[in-house]
């Protein structure tokens, strides 16, 4: 007989579980709400009873409630993930969303980036009694591809300024080594130098907040976010576009693939762990291509002409 597990305990769990993993807070957040609704739609059904039709007849009601094949994606993921923690914690035998197929997802437009010109002047906009940190925070966004939750997460021990080695702690609780240019060295011994006094003598926080606490994520963002704004007044073609901080990253991405870095050296650089993800980019080198091949019109014979009518 199967036992029977009040949610909360389930979802206590699931979220301790996605912790030690080194999931980011945005994921668990989402993961949670997507698999309390799972729990909600399913019961009163125990979860040994639980079917790969059961896991379809959900997704099927989350479509007719609005969600794209993106966001049913994600709650198939959500749900795939949740009994794969259970699996492991003796709570379940089988996993119903296992060999359910996701949706494919049309890609029609590439990653969006800032030309070097509104780059430069990105950075150009930072001011402030803060202006060192911040340039640095956004330099190793823009020229070193790091995420915000990376920047959120990075220590003073993790730099090296005699190899100019940054090691960076990722998605997946995964290290990755990125070598920096001397510019961008400068800058990050300038922030040291200037880095905030933490509360707390054992913070090892290479950015700190003004309150003397390691820089949260949506503080790192509403930097962003600010400059972009006043940077949005002084470009017109700007206007209507959305931009964050991540943008930053895709247009480290977007600079190293037109500079000709191959997909597996940027697969590393970036650190995705799969390199499909890392492909989305190299639609952006195609394009530079086509530019490039744009600009020499080839000749045809005279005799072709006159055959095609030329």
């Amino acid at each position: 007989m199967d036992r029977i597990y009040p949610d909360e305990e389930l979802l206590e769990l699931f979220d301790i579980w996605m912790k030690d993993q080194g999931f980011t807070a945005q994921t668990q957040k989402a993961y949670l709400g997507d698999v309390r609704l799972f729990l909600a739609a399913v019961a009163p059904k125990s979860l040994g009873k639980l079917e790969a039709l059961d896991v379809m007849r959900f997704l099927t009601q989350m479509r007719q409630g609005g969600a794209g094949d993106s966001t049913r994606n994600r709650y198939l993921s959500s749900i795939r993930t949740f009994f794969n923690a259970l699996i492991e914690h003796k709570y379940a035998d089988n996993n119903p969303a296992l060999h359910l197929k996701k949706s494919k997802v049309e890609r029609n437009s590439l990653p969006s980036y800032l030309d070097e010109h509104v780059l430069s002047a990105f950075l150009e906009s930072i001011e402030g009694k803060y202006q060192i940190r911040n340039v640095a925070m956004f330099l190793l966004m823009s020229y070193a591809g790091l995420r915000v939750s990376e920047l959120h997460r990075l220590n003073i021990a993790d730099f090296n300024r005699s190899s100019h080695m940054l090691q960076v702690y990722g998605k997946g609780r995964k290290w990755r080594s990125v070598p920096l240019p001397e510019s961008l060295v400068q800058i990050l011994i300038m922030a040291l130098n200037e880095r905030i006094d933490p509360r707390k003598t054992i913070e090892q926080a290479f950015f700190v907040s003004q309150f003397g606490r390691r820089i949260s994520t949506r503080m790192i963002q509403k930097i962003a976010e600010a400059n972009f704004a006043q940077l949005k007044t002084e470009f017109s073609e700007l206007q209507g576009k959305s931009f964050s901080s991540h943008k930053l990253r895709h247009t480290f991405a977007t600079m190293q693939v037109i500079a000709g870095t191959d997909i597996r050296t940027l697969q590393e650089l970036l650190g995705h762990a799969s390199i499909q993800t890392t492909q989305i980019y190299t639609h952006v080198g195609d394009k530079q291509k086509q530019e490039a091949m744009n600009r020499v019109v080839p000749k045809l014979p005279k005799s072709v002409l006159r055959e095609t009518g030329g």
